[in-house]
């Protein structure tokens, strides 16, 4: 009898352990995917439970995972002094750069956040990770010279390295009550899902998750 009594706690434990393991194990084809961005990706202005990035990694929960590596303020410089530390030590299978927006907001030449960008899709490849950028646009009192180089840094750099391009810019967020903080920068926490929703159409229309 306790023998059998052991027997049958033995089998519970097992049990519990092989549960526990079916949970933790992710799947074979998860993907380890890093956002790597400034405060349009670090959910600047509102709790980070509500940024787009903790949406789209609740959305891929026991999927993928997401990562988020965002620093609100952050330049094409500072993203790429931290890039080699970050890659070495989360190992992303890819990298969703999210960066310029404060280069163009300092007025800093478009060549310098060209350079940048194209140092860090060099480094992201050369870590073995897939590479993706995301494009905005500036307010229209930088002027049109000034924005139209600004733009074209992205699809430029899209082209050169054969990268999939997201233009994150939508006019439709200006235009409508609600959408954009009071600094008419940074989107409210009612377009963080949209913004979520485009970021995951764009990664599985581009093949990133595969």
């Amino acid at each position: 009898m306790i023998l059998n009594m052991r027997f049958k706690n033995f089998t519970h434990i097992a049990l519990l352990l092989l549960c526990t393991l079916s949970v933790s194990i992710p799947p074979v084809d998860a993907k380890n995917i890093l956002i790597y961005g400034d405060s349009l990706s670090a959910a600047y202005g509102m709790d980070e439970d509500q940024g787009w990035v903790k949406l789209l990694a609740d959305a891929v929960e026991g999927e993928h995972l997401i990562t988020n590596a965002s620093i609100s303020g952050e330049t094409s410089s500072g993203g790429l002094a931290r890039l080699e530390l970050t890659l070495k030590e989360l190992s992303p299978d890819m990298v969703f750069l999210e960066l310029g927006a404060n280069d163009g907001l300092r007025g800093y030449p478009t060549d310098l956040l060209k350079t940048n960008l194209k140092a860090m899709i060099n480094a992201i490849e050369a870590s073995g990770a897939k590479a993706a950028i995301a494009s905005i646009s500036l307010p229209p009192t930088y002027g049109p010279r000034y924005i139209d180089q600004f733009r074209n840094v992205y699809s430029e750099l899209a082209r050169e390295h054969n990268v999939p391009l997201l233009d994150l810019y939508q006019p439709s967020f200006a235009e409508t009550p609600g959408y954009i903080q009071e600094d008419g920068l940074h989107p409210t926490e009612v377009t963080q899902p949209i913004i979520r929703d485009m970021v995951l159409e764009f990664f599985n229309n581009s093949n990133l998750l595969k």
